[in-house]
């Protein structure tokens, strides 16, 4: 097995939680035994999102998703925007909050879980009113805790420990860009990321009736 980042070894990490013994949990109750939390935040690509989200569906996994309502790479308010929200939910994910320090812009399209975007350790932990912050007991813990943060493990690839049902429970963090665009780095990656948005604005361009002859 390979621990590269792409769609298929993400497949394999399904796989190998299923194998372990894990059950797919979310933020709604504190985590138990056994309990895998999926979690995806989506820092620049909506597509990229949707990409994992299928395979997760196609494995019968569900997760939970945090979009922003304040980037500078996506417009949730945007038909693309829309489109991604009904998706995510058709598929049985859910919905939560990417939030920008310090906006907090939670309204119904998403449930009352956030998540910060590159957080400070001053407020990564604190409480938000009214919602569930990620990194705050009880869903938080070093031990507990993976994350693909810049295509890269800390603690090196889980699919062994998940397989082997090493971990007590977990919350898993990844960032779709990661997996659905080719690439052995990060900047690999996000070229690739970059191509295909290029091509997709190109489209939108043409549907704007913009003449590109």
């Amino acid at each position: 097995m390979s621990c590269d980042f792409s769609l298929e070894h993400y497949r394999e990490l399904l796989h190998a939680a299923l194998g372990g013994g894990y059950r797919w949990a979310g933020f709604d109750e504190a985590p138990s035994a056994g309990d895998l939390i999926l979690r995806h935040d989506v820092d620049l690509s909506l597509d990229g999102a949707l990409a994992v989200a299928e395979v997760e569906a196609e494995e019968g996994a569900w997760s939970t998703w945090f979009l922003m309502t304040r980037s500078v790479f996506y417009n949730l308010a945007s038909p693309e925007g829309e489109h991604a929200i009904a998706r995510l939910r058709s598929l049985g994910h859910r919905v939560a909050h990417h939030a920008v320090w310090p906006h907090v812009d939670l309204d119904s399209r998403f449930d009352p879980v956030v998540a910060w975007h590159n957080p400070d350790p001053e407020y990564m932990r604190e409480p938000i009113d009214g919602a569930v912050n990620v990194m705050e007991a009880p869903f938080f813990d070093p031990d507990h805790y993976r994350s693909d943060s810049n295509q890269h493990w800390r603690h090196g690839c889980p699919h062994e420990e998940l397989a082997r049902g090493a971990f007590e429970w977990l919350q898993l963090l990844t960032h779709p860009e990661i997996w659905a665009f080719e690439g052995a780095t990060m900047r690999e990656s996000m070229e690739s990321m970059l191509d295909a948005d290029r091509a997709a604005r190109l489209e939108h361009l043409r549907n704007d009736r913009i003449d590109l002859s």
